[in-house]
């Protein structure tokens, strides 16, 4: 009960909080970029919520834990934070003021994408157990090399570039694209600082570093 109050209580704080972040510079309620992401979001994380709470309850508190210890990644993860602030307070600004002109379609075509890349994060969850919101290593955690990982090390990251890229998009910005720019370079930080963790207390990730060779991106980096 108390995993169920704590997940409800996150949902819901999260839920009020963008749409306040999103419609108050908006000045309006009319905003169908605005429904169309809070839709494409918080029902995919509702969903996964009961499923994990069901089937995976321990997974589901990792997820909810959101405090790092690493001194770096609590950097990244301000960081990440002032930057999503901005990014939804401008396109709630953009929308009133009118700066962008984005097709309808465009925005609707970016939900799609950003389902697929929820999807392909809800993948990473079912093949990793040990994935964690925090940099650590768990008792008994062992190095997975199936699937996504087999391709990349970091398939939950990749996700996240496809989510967060869809997100001006559906909300009609085209000035969003511009502050979205800096969240590959939070990734990059907070990826090279993992890694560091994981090779000196993982067993076997080194070895993995050698027969997966790209961290983020196949063919790239």
């Amino acid at each position: 009960m108390k995993l169920l109050f704590n997940a409800l209580i996150k949902f819901i704080c999260g839920l009020v909080l963008c749409g306040l972040l999103i419609f108050l510079p908006a000045g309006t309620l009319h905003y169908f970029g605005g429904w169309l992401f809070m839709g494409a979001v918080f029902i995919p994380i509702l969903t996964m919520g009961v499923v994990l709470f069901l089937k995976a309850p321990d997974l589901l508190k990792k997820r909810l834990n959101y405090k790092e210890k690493e001194q770096t990644q609590k950097g990244v993860v301000l960081g990440s934070i002032l930057l999503f602030l901005i990014i939804f307070i401008l396109a709630g600004l953009d929308f009133r003021f009118g700066w962008s002109a984005m097709p309808r379609g465009v925005s609707v075509a970016a939900a799609g994408l950003f389902l697929a890349g929820y999807a392909m994060y809800a993948e990473v969850l079912r093949e990793n157990a040990y994935l964690s919101r925090t940099v650590e290593v768990q008792q008994g955690q062992k190095v997975i090399d199936t699937g996504l990982y087999g391709i990349v090390r970091h398939p939950m990251y990749l996700a996240t570039i496809l989510l967060f890229g869809a997100v001006p998009l559906m909300l009609g910005s085209w000035y969003m694209l511009i502050p979205f720019g800096f969240y590959p370079a939070l990734l990059v930080l907070r990826i090279r600082n993992e890694e560091q963790v994981l090779v000196s207390q993982l067993q076997g990730y080194a070895d993995y570093q050698i027969k997966v060779k790209y961290r983020l991106i196949p063919l790239v980096w």
